[in-house]
């Protein structure tokens, strides 16, 4: 409508309909249309390219604007590949392999990186052929419950010991307390409302995860480390990456509500996980990035983005991207905004003919679309 009247204005004034023709022409903001998707798209296929899949669109746009990331600890910034280091029995009648077997049995059943450590390790070590568990239960961030040979199996963190009214006797708690002073993660294992002993495993730390962390800060961007293994754990790994803020113990809602309380600051954040109780968080953040080769089938679901080869090492060319993404969106918009703007002041004026009109509108296209490939083989310095 503007265009139509802009052109029988023109014409009735200048009483010539070769400007009135002009304008129509170059009046259609093509450029300006062109301007955000075709640097999406570009931005997109450089981030496949990258082993990254970009579920939506508008989720590099919201990752643009990110200022603090939050990471998951196991299967994210560790390999998720734990080994089982030791296994200690707190009563004489359990042996050590006895408590092994059964949390094996109880573990076989649960989809988090622990657990398949648990299970992995077992078979490597005995090759036993485990024990069928019923009434298999998951409670999310605290452990397992199973019944196995006709005793009730406890798995878990000592959280799901409290909530059982299980309480470790002091020699437990210094037994204990030597795992964790060393970084490893404990699972406790009680048979039939018992503390039998524990499971200690320890994570081998993703090779690229600190030169990752440390190209995160020059983006003005703050990685945060929400974790739930014990205190001791989550100092220990913050420690080696050099993350000053971090959260421990940390339950589904737990990462729920440090997210919304980031978020009630007007800080836009980004989660990256890969287990089953890390989807929530995935869902709430306003970026969500899930590990896709170790990572659950539910936690890629929940993400907006997925990381298909678990090359972490790569989040910092995702995070440059997108800014550099929305650098190019704001040029051609800025151009092609210019460049309509001029044409139809030269197209009232007489300047321009349609013929020179439909070049210049067609430039201005170009230039866009031009502009935005170059994003397809950009990389971060």
């Amino acid at each position: 409508m503007i265009a139509l009247t802009a052109a029988v204005l023109a014409w009735l004034f200048s009483g010539e309909i070769i400007r009135a023709v002009t304008i129509l022409v170059v009046f259609c903001p093509c450029a300006l249309v062109l301007a955000t998707p075709t640097a999406i798209m570009a931005a997109i296929g450089n981030a496949t390219k990258h082993g990254f899949l970009v579920r939506e669109g508008d989720a590099l746009e919201r990752l643009a604007k990110v200022e603090k990331i939050m990471f998951d600890k196991t299967g994210t910034l560790t390999l998720g590949h734990p080994q089982v280091i030791a296994v200690e029995t707190f009563q004489d009648l359990v042996s050590k392999k006895e408590i092994y077997t059964y949390a094996a049995a109880a573990e076989k059943l649960l989809e988090h990186p622990l657990g398949k450590a648990v299970v992995f390790c077992y078979e490597m070590k005995y090759g036993d052929h485990l024990m069928e568990a019923t009434d298999f239960m998951m409670i999310p961030g605290r452990g397992i419950t199973a019944k196995i040979n006709g005793k009730i199996v406890l798995a878990g963190n000592e959280k799901l010991m409290e909530e059982h009214h299980l309480i470790l006797s002091e020699k437990m708690k210094q037994t204990v307390q030597k795992f964790l002073d060393k970084g490893s993660t404990v699972i406790y294992i009680a048979l039939d409302q018992r503390i039998q002993g524990i499971l200690a495993l320890a994570d081998t730390m993703r090779g690229q995860s600190k030169k990752m962390i440390d190209e995160l800060k020059p983006l003005h961007v703050k990685p945060v480390l929400l974790t739930g293994d014990h205190k001791n754990v989550a100092e220990n790994i913050a420690a080696q990456l050099r993350i000053t803020e971090f959260c421990a113990d940390c339950l589904p809602e737990d990462k729920l509500n440090y997210i919304d309380h980031i978020q009630k600051k007007k800080q836009a954040v980004c989660m990256i996980g890969d287990g089953i109780n890390d989807a929530p968080a995935l869902k709430k953040a306003d970026v969500g990035i899930a590990m896709g080769g170790v990572g659950s089938d539910i936690a890629v679901d929940a993400a907006d983005i997925a990381l298909v080869a678990d090359k972490i090492e790569e989040l910092p060319h995702l995070l440059a991207l997108s800014k550099k993404m929305m650098k190019k969106i704001k040029l051609n918009l800025t151009f092609s905004l210019t460049l309509n703007f001029v044409a139809i002041i030269l197209a009232i004026t007489g300047v321009l003919h349609p013929v020179v009109g439909a070049l210049v509108h067609n430039v201005g296209s170009v230039f866009v679309i031009i502009n935005s490939a170059l994003l397809l083989k950009w990389r971060m310095n």
